[in-house]
């Protein structure tokens, strides 16, 4: 797919993905103790939508810009458009001064709760691209509660579970340059589940073909994995593998809710952000669980 994400950051996937990361994190803070976070491949953190990436494909207008054109937005959006309005600080609305789009390490920051008696939320962003990997480092400079590293999100999630916290949400969010993307999240997640089985995972993944999709939910339903929730949004009809007709996280081990909540969520967001807005084409979205308890 060669998702290289100043190209697309701020669209209809990035909308989806990022409100339900915050809403995961605002679920499982209701839990006292301190929280790991570990986003394993976390790009650069902020993004430019001015620059010559994000203009070449125009895709922020069908996303984070439609969004903030709604008269009424959920409550639940609230930690969503708070990250993105301390990003982009001014005057008057924020569709009017929206800049800066923030990738998923830094929605994470963004929830993360301050330390107390030297216990807080910790977030690991790990990158693999040297160049990105450089600017991550930068965006994070001195931040004590989080550490970025140059490393394969896939190792990282191996090397880094379970965590001495004992609770933990980790994010999977590849860019689908490799054929082979699919069995490497599955494999990576059940090697990853075997060494933490009570963590929260969310894997971010492309709809393009069913062939691919269907085939990933298979190999996870077959891993002996509990609680997998999958939640998909779709903004064209058909399955032509040509293009990118939606998107879908997996979710293991989801708070408590959250499913009622994405059941919501996901009608709005179907609506709000379908390729084509004049449609009368039904909605597309779906919210079912893979594998229960």
């Amino acid at each position: 797919m060669n998702y290289r994400h100043a190209y697309h950051a701020g669209n209809f996937a990035d909308v989806l993905k990022h409100i339900v990361l915050c809403r995961v994190v605002a679920h499982l803070q209701a839990k006292e103790g301190p929280l790991f976070l570990l986003d394993s491949h976390a790009g650069i953190g902020r993004y430019d939508l001015a620059g010559e990436e994000a203009l070449k494909t125009g895709e922020a207008a069908g996303g984070i810009r439609r969004l903030l054109a709604e008269p009424d937005l959920p409550p639940m959006l609230a930690d969503y458009l708070a990250a993105i309005d301390a990003l982009n600080p001014g005057p008057g609305p924020l569709a009017g001064r929206l800049r800066w789009y923030p990738g998923s390490p830094r929605f994470l920051r963004s929830m993360m709760r301050a330390p107390i008696n030297g216990q807080g939320d910790r977030l690991a962003a790990c990158e693999l691209h040297p160049a990105d990997a450089e600017i991550l480092a930068e965006e994070f400079f001195r931040d004590r509660q989080v550490k970025t590293q140059q490393m394969d999100g896939y190792l990282a999630v191996k090397a880094m579970l379970p965590p001495p916290e004992r609770r933990g949400f980790i994010v999977v969010d590849p860019p689908f340059e490799r054929r082979d993307e699919f069995e490497m999240m599955s494999k990576g997640l059940i090697a990853a589940y075997r060494r933490f089985a009570t963590g929260v995972y969310a894997l971010w993944y492309p709809v393009k073909g069913r062939r691919p999709v269907d085939a990933f939910h298979a190999d996870l339903a077959a891993s002996g994995t509990r609680r997998i929730l999958v939640a998909e949004l779709m903004i064209r009809p058909g399955d032509d593998p040509e293009r990118f007709n939606g998107c879908g996280l997996v979710l293991v081990n989801p708070p408590w809710k959250l499913d009622a909540e994405l059941r919501e969520l996901l009608p709005f967001l179907a609506r709000v952000l379908r390729a084509d807005p004049a449609s009368a084409a039904p909605l597309r979205w779906r919210v079912d669980w893979l594998v229960g308890e």
